[in-house]
């Protein structure tokens, strides 16, 4: 079992419980996936940054990504339906927890003059997300392989019913935010 999942179930459940006051165990907020998502404008002109992005979101995840294509044609972008834009994937279970350890323990550290993430960028039903700059803060990637550095978004998805229960489950498991 995942080192972090494992915490959650004997150690973050009944804090939360003690804490805040949950009646029930089923009423504590659980994180139930991670969406990591790849935006690749850069696509449109050059085919071969999609390999080199697939091959590092794969490592990243150790996950196949699941290539995203245009909904909708936008002649000032140059864009075309169903043309290849970007890229994602969905973790659960497992290797979700063992990446938001990862990201909590290793990668957000190395991120130079890292202050914390940011305490709003909540959606208003406890799903948390947020933008790295470069992907190669993370410990899979070689440096003198990359040919690009590229952003990508995390979103992380709760059963939480609030920002404010959301914002709590992940200060428990560790998410280092801004002190304001």
């Amino acid at each position: 079992m995942a080192r972090l999942k494992e915490r959650y179930k004997k150690e973050i459940v009944p804090q939360l419980i003690k804490k805040y006051g949950y009646s029930n165990i089923m009423e504590v907020p659980h994180v139930s996936k991670i969406v990591l998502n790849m935006g690749m404008g850069e696509a449109l002109a050059n085919a071969k940054a999609m390999e080199a992005a697939e091959k590092d979101l794969t490592a990243i995840s150790g996950q196949h990504p699941v290539i995203t294509k245009a909904k909708k044609s936008i002649a000032a972008f140059k864009l075309r339906e169903g043309v290849p834009i970007g890229m994602m994937v969905t973790l659960r279970d497992r290797r979700m927890y063992e990446f938001l350890d990862k990201l909590v323990s290793v990668v957000l550290p190395r991120i130079r003059d890292f202050q914390g993430v940011p305490r709003d960028a909540f959606d208003g039903q406890g799903n948390y997300t947020l933008g790295m700059k470069e992907q190669i803060v993370f410990p899979e990637i070689e440096y003198d392989k990359v040919d690009k550095t590229r952003g990508l978004e995390i979103t992380i998805v709760t059963s939480a019913k609030t920002d404010e229960d959301g914002r709590r489950l992940l200060e428990a498991i560790g998410m280092p935010f801004r002190k304001n």
